[in-house]
């Protein structure tokens, strides 16, 4: 080995330590965030008092507040902030475009879409299941990813990314449009579930969400895993892609799907919440370079952490009351994406 091969292989091996620790320090965020969120609330619980409810020493009051109200809300919202992320992370990857994410995309649109047009129809507290919702919100984006594929698509060059870019932008303005008219149809009562759940609110706080959620996770989330070379091999440009002997449409439209997925999934029990698409995927990259082997989990737990603190900081910022955390979440991404938009113009 020459001594140039021997730095390359130090510098290698130091990255990658780097990198560990950064994934175990943003996992150890993730943990000191989900502490506080158990702890904080409206009806003060001691660390004292939650470690004895969690090993089941506590009152009556203290196993609701804890089992029944806060622990599945901050799983959901922690459920919430990785998929969002993840499907970020993704669509920036197969577009190639650092602006890019779920809700500019129409996605989350087309699924907050199909919520809507339930309620309308069927009222506000009509849901046999909690359980239909990820359904329900993936076939409204479904719908509108392939509606954004198909007028991107360009026969004998199949898909730009920045076309992809364009068209799900105006395909978001138009479902926009078309909901900003349902929502005058609503009566009251569907008018304050619908302009709660568009702001984002982590409504579905209860273990039977919580398990709604989660077999979307588990399945999507080692699938992108899998596919993390792949993206790689995609952010090198299609005819290096093609060179190296990857379907190209083929593996950008899966990657799509699952983006699809995970997002619609998300939304259906958190509402529509913006920026984490976007934000959590550039620090990522930030930090552990853009390698998607470690950036994928890394983002995840970005994301994660992102969600939960903005939801802690939601409920308890106007006790006894609470905003919702997409506006918490867009209090924190509205300037960052403005810096980004400026930082793109240089």
């Amino acid at each position: 080995m020459t001594e140039q091969q021997k730095k390359n292989e130090a510098y290698k091996h130091k990255i990658a330590i780097r990198n560990t620790a950064i994934g175990f320090g943003c996992a150890a965020l993730l943990v000191i965030s989900f502490v506080i969120s158990m702890n904080t609330g409206y009806t003060k619980l001691t660390p004292l008092d939650t470690l004895r409810t969690l090993f089941g020493g506590g009152t009556d009051k203290e196993n609701l507040i804890l089992f029944d109200f806060r622990l599945p809300r901050i799983i959901v919202s922690i459920l919430v902030g990785a998929g969002l992320a993840l499907s970020g992370c993704i669509i920036q990857g197969i577009s190639k475009n650092a602006l890019a994410d779920p809700g500019l995309l129409g996605i989350n649109a087309g699924a907050g879409l199909m919520v809507i047009l339930y309620v309308l129809f069927f009222g506000a507290q009509s849901f046999l299941s909690v359980f239909t919702l990820p359904f329900l919100a993936l076939a409204g984006a479904g719908v509108t990813a392939i509606a954004i594929y198909t007028l991107a698509y360009k026969k004998g060059e199949g898909v730009a990314p920045m076309r992809l870019i364009l068209t799900g932008v105006a395909v978001q303005a138009g479902i926009s449009a078309l909901t900003t008219v349902l929502v005058v149809k609503l009566d009251e009562t569907q008018f304050n579930f619908v302009a709660t759940w568009q702001a984002g609110s982590i409504w579905g706080s209860n273990w039977k969400f919580v398990l709604a959620l989660f077999p979307w996770m588990a399945l999507l989330l080692p699938y992108v895993l899998y596919k993390a070379r792949i993206l790689d091999v995609l952010n090198m440009g299609d005819d290096v892609a093609y060179g190296l002997g990857a379907s190209v449409e083929k593996e950008r439209r899966c990657l799509f799907a699952a983006a699809v997925a995970l997002a619609a999934s998300c939304v259906a029990v958190s509402g529509s919440i913006s920026f984490v698409g976007l934000i959590a995927p550039h620090l990522a990259r930030r930090l552990v370079g853009p390698k998607h082997a470690i950036l994928l989990p890394t983002c995840a737990l970005t994301g994660a952490v992102l969600v939960s603190v903005a939801d802690t900081i939601a409920r308890v910022i106007v006790q006894p009351s609470e905003i919702p955390t997409g506006i918490m979440v867009a209090i924190i991404g509205a300037p960052y994406f403005l810096y980004l938009l400026a930082k793109s113009r240089q």
